[in-house]
């Protein structure tokens, strides 16, 4: 086979040969690789647009084999996914499926001791934790990064740019259930359109934290409204209609910010987005709070399980991937050391909702 600087040099001095163009094209099929032509050269051009950059190369898949068995949160759901298909680039042995059926449903799935991981957005509750207890399931609670509960609006919506939490409780409480139905009920200058409201259901972290935020009660809503576990329901739900209006994890709203709007929050200092900044410092009040994923002690004693979670707390660029925000590094060395030290037991459990996240993240994680 020509060597490609044999190749160039013929090209150049007999570039109109037919039966040259047929031993060009019969060499590069062929699975000898040709030498590397002068950066300089047009070859050089035409091979550095066709290939990848180099790549360090690839290290050999570990011996770990296993099946971890995680559910719980569907906003959680995206990142243990997107930790799990990495995972397994050098982990071809261990299967790891991810669930969505809820933050309360995967709590249940996991006190029964049916589940190795459990994600969460919000912290576990005293009578979930209690339930651990009942069935000597001792968990060590991990925030794996934090989230700003996004309020979206229909993308012809241009009346609700930004919203007070009084306003959102005008929208979603009890009181208002069959009673405000327009948009003008929410703020008189707003016009005549009707609501139609999209949000998640009873065992979702998401709808616990929202209704306490903002309803001031856990679960304390209208019932007038779409429940769902799924927020691509929610997102198709805002899109359909010009008067509807949803909350879902900011993730969601990224996937989706070309034909929906997410509303700024007046938590009592002015209209605040909900951006990377925002939700870090906790400006984007009182919609902004951690993300979890629980594990079960027994099943960190198993090499594969152990091997994801350091996998898990190591991919902040993955947090960022799928929308969300990571950690500050002072909470997520805490964090890091509360896994290797195995310490069981919750940090954040009944720790009100409204309270920014910085100041959560800041606890001492023992």
């Amino acid at each position: 086979m020509m060597s490609k600087k044999n190749i160039n040099r013929s090209v150049v001095t007999f570039v109109a040969g037919v039966t040259l163009a047929a031993t060009l094209a019969s060499c590069s099929g062929s699975d000898t690789k040709p030498s590397t032509p002068s950066a300089t050269s047009p070859a050089a051009t035409t091979t550095t647009a066709a290939k990848e950059p180099a790549k360090e190369p690839a290290k050999a898949p570990s011996n770990l084999s296993g099946n971890i068995t995680i559910d719980g949160s569907n906003t959680v759901a995206p990142i243990s996914k997107a930790v799990a298909e990495d995972f397994a680039k050098s982990n071809p042995g261990v299967k790891v499926p991810v669930g969505s059926s809820g933050t309360g449903g995967g709590f249940k799935k996991f006190c029964s001791g049916d589940i190795d991981i459990s994600g969460a957005s919000r912290p576990i509750k005293a009578k979930e934790a209690e339930d651990c207890k009942a069935k000597n399931v001792d968990f060590v609670e991990l925030p794996v990064a934090v989230d700003g509960l996004t309020i979206i609006v229909n993308k012809e919506n241009t009346w609700a740019k930004c919203l007070t939490v009084p306003e959102l409780k005008t929208l979603w409480s009890p009181d208002s259930e069959g009673k405000v139905t327009t948009w003008d009920q929410v703020r008189p200058e707003f016009p005549k359109e009707t609501i139609a409201l999209f949000g998640r259901g009873a065992d979702s972290g998401t709808f616990d934290y929202f209704t306490e935020a903002v309803n001031g009660k856990s679960k304390a809503i209208r019932k007038d409204y779409q429940p769902t576990e799924d927020s691509n329901i929610i997102v198709k739900g805002v899109q359909g209609g010009k008067g509807a209006s949803g909350f879902l994890g900011v993730a969601y709203f990224e996937e989706n910010a070309k034909t929906l709007n997410a509303v700024e929050v007046d938590g009592g200092k002015g209209c605040v987005a909900p951006t990377t900044d925002n939700i870090t410092s906790g400006k984007y009040s009182p919609l902004s709070r951690p993300l979890f994923i629980y594990v079960s002690k027994k099943a960190l004693a198993r090499p594969e399980v152990k091997a994801y979670i350091d996998f898990y707390l190591t991919s902040t660029k993955l947090v960022k991937e799928v929308g969300y925000v990571n950690l500050p590094a002072d909470a997520l060395t805490k964090v890091v050391a509360r896994f290797k030290a195995e310490n069981v037991g919750s940090t954040f459990m009944d720790a009100p909702a409204g309270v920014s996240v910085s100041e959560l993240m800041a606890k001492d994680l023992k």
